[in-house]
This record gives structure tokens, sequence and C-alpha cells, in this order.
């Protein structure tokens, strides 16, 4: 089964729910628009069904319970597939009037992402499943441009949206943690076919009354709550050399909440230090040799600071 059609299994589920879990279906040029958030309340089921749907069905999505309450968890045996040919925000969605980041498996259909040449997931599926993070439904004309970037094998395509000022949308965009961190050893170099499976919990976020605010929480859940588990096949000198190197605390950015550092920047994202955006923690349980390596440290009394703030 491909990405895709596993993804839409979960899709299928979300919409069939649409009406216990507050959401709303509608048609949009030819494509199903499943709203989590926007023009509705959404809730918890909705976000979690959001985050699976990211994942491709590839990863365990769950609410738990933390030291600053409830928290995110996603676990995988795929995390390559899962969280970066499918979950990982790669795909630049523009048309007049309408700019969104595109997340899951019709990324892997679309397949233009440099990222693709270095990890599985390429595939010309029958159908194509997106998750938009945005309180605008998109317009036939952005309908038309993901068409026209997908293979012609796809004869559906279906997009879960939602803002990350709502409920689902903060759900969805908190369960990255284990995807920053392997994003995080892409740019590093890190060989990926080491990662075998992995978890990533990070504290729920409140749900921020607008967007900016919103950014700034599910940002701070990850880079100073996220912590993250690799089991990998890996030497353990390339683990010690790496390994210091991935949690957010490596970066000269670290140490403030993320929306004192967007204003720092004048509101530009790129000015940001890249070496900032990944979880507060990361274990490498190394099957090869039986080691543990732990790098970084949750910084819960920061993210309480950003909670209220």
């Amino acid at each position: 089964m491909t990405l895709n059609e596993s993804a839409m299994k979960c899709a299928d589920l979300l919409a069939a729910n649409a009406s216990a879990w507050r959401c709303g279906v509608s048609n949009v040029g030819g494509a199903r628009v499943i709203d989590c958030g926007g023009a509705v309340t959404g809730g918890l089921q909705a976000g979690l069904q959001m985050a699976r749907i990211c994942t491709a069905g590839l990863a365990e999505v769950c609410l738990t319970s933390g030291e600053l309450g409830p928290e995110i968890q996603v676990a995988s045996d795929d995390p390559i597939r899962a969280c970066l040919a499918s979950q990982y925000a790669g795909w630049q969605i523009k048309a007049p009037g309408f700019f969104v980041m595109g997340s899951g498996p019709m990324r892997a259909a679309s397949g233009r992402e440099a990222i693709f040449d270095h990890i599985p997931g390429r595939e010309q599926p029958p159908c194509a499943v997106g998750v938009l993070e945005t309180r605008k439904h998109p317009t036939e004309e952005v309908i038309a441009y993901l068409v026209s970037q997908l293979p012609t094998t796809a004869e559906s395509l279906t997009l879960a949206v939602a803002p990350a000022s709502s409920m689902a949308g903060t759900i969805q965009v908190v369960a990255r943690s284990l995807e920053t961190a392997l994003h995080k050893l892409h740019e590093l170099k890190f060989d990926l076919r080491q990662v075998l499976s992995g978890i990533g919990v990070a504290p729920l976020a409140p749900v921020a009354a607008e967007e900016g605010k919103a950014i700034g929480w599910t940002n701070d859940a990850i880079l100073y709550g996220g912590r993250v588990v690799l089991w990998v096949r890996a030497d353990d000198e390339i683990l010690d050399q790496i390994g210091p190197k991935v949690p957010s605390s490596a970066s000269s950015d670290y140490g403030a909440p993320f929306g004192e550092i967007f204003k720092r920047y004048n509101g530009d994202f790129y000015k940001i230090d890249p070496l900032l955006f990944s979880p507060a923690e990361i274990e490498f349980r190394n099957l090869k040799t039986g080691r543990v390596h732990h790098f970084g440290k949750a910084n819960f009394d920061l993210l309480r600071r950003s909670f209220v703030g």
C-alpha cells in the first residue's frame, strides 16, 4: 500500500466522524476538504487524526500525561517515511492571496522536493492526501495547482485543514517532535538508513487566540519540551560526535520563547538560526552496541513562562 492510500484510510475515518469530531466536509474544485478547525470548532480527536494523516498512518499518535499536563506522543517503526516523506511541511503552496506549507503524503506523490533524493518515498499512488495549516479553505485555483503537481495516477485529492490557533491544529503541529529530530539529523548529514524506530513526545501547548501566538507556543512545545528516543544501528563514535548538535540548545538562538526570537528578527523566519528547530532532548539507543547516548534537556521553566505570556 502506498503512503497516500494508507493516509486515505485515515482521512476516510475523519470524514466519517466529521459530525462527532466537530469537523466539516466540503468539495472544492473536485477535491474533498475536511475542515478541522477553521470555520468549525474541531477538537482532540480531529487533531489526533490529522496527525495520523500527516504520518500516512505509519505512526501511533496519542495523548499522554506529563509534567505540564497533556502531551502528544508519536511512535513509528517506519519513521523516515512517516515523518520525512509524509509529515514534514516541505511543500510551499502559493496562489493569489493564499500561501501555506503543505504536509502529508501528497508530497511523496509530487516528489519534487530535494529531500526525496536522499530518502525513500516517491510514489505514483491512485489517490493523494495532504494537510494544510490554514484557517482558509483552499480555492479552486489552489486545488488546480495541486492537481497539476501530482501524477496522473492520482484520481482523487483529500485535504485536511486547520490553523495552529485551533484545538486540532495545535495537536497536529505539536505531534512533530520526532519529525524535527529526524529532519535535524538529515541536515547534519547523518545516514538516516541507520534509524529503525522512534518515539517523540512534547507538551500540548494551549490553544492561542491568534495565529502568531499559536505558532510561538507550538514551536516552544517542541524546542523546549520535546523529547525523542531513536533506535539506531550506528557507530558509537558517530553518535557521540553528532549527538550534541541535535538538541535545540545547540543553537545560538536558544533560550527565549519563540515569539520573542521571531520579533528579534523582525518577523523574518529565515533569519532565525536553523539549528534551533529540533527537540530539547534526544536519546540514541544503539542496537549495534547496546549503548545509550543522551543529549540535551527539557526546559519546562521556560515553557511555563511562554505558555502564560
